[in-house]
């Protein structure tokens, strides 16, 4: 584990922001120059702290004004491999995360859909003829605030 001292974790509080923000931009708002900046962010991404960027896609732009969680409880594991489940689910376009768990259920899903009719086409055609699919619990997502989390 690399120790990050306050400007690490100001860099990164920074770039959970903005993760398209340049060096030179990230040294500007903090009071560093920008070969300084640069120098820790690329010492973050060797340490595997920083890994990468990601752009945010706004679903509800495109259309799909409905997120469902979806607990599934695989109905007999010793017959269906866990590889095929996975294999067949993550084939599923409207199926944004798939998450294997423990505890009630054996997978949790994140699901996207136009609607809730448009949910309920993806659930029964797709989801639950998946091989080994036996409990299914959804929850609708109403609202949601990410948060970068703790950063060091």
């Amino acid at each position: 584990m690399t120790d990050l001292d306050e400007t690490d974790r100001a860099i990164l509080r920074v770039l959970a922001e903005d993760g398209t923000m340049s060096t030179g931009a990230v040294g500007r708002r903090l009071g560093l120059s920008q070969p300084a900046a640069w120098r820790r962010v690329r010492r973050l991404e060797q340490a595997g702290i920083l890994a990468g960027q990601r752009v945010v896609v706004d679903r509800a732009a495109l259309g799909f004004g409905v997120t469902v969680f979806l607990g599934v409880k695989l109905a007999t594991k010793g017959r269906v491999s866990l590889e095929d489940f996975e294999r067949a689910v993550t084939a599923i376009p409207e199926v944004q995360v798939v998450q294997h768990v423990l505890g009630l259920f054996d997978y949790r899903l994140r699901v996207v859909a136009r609607d809730i009719a448009d949910f309920e086409r993806v659930l029964r055609r797709r989801i639950m003829t998946l091989p080994g699919v036996g409990q299914v619990e959804a929850n609708v997502l109403l609202s949601e605030e990410r948060r970068p989390g703790p950063l060091g």
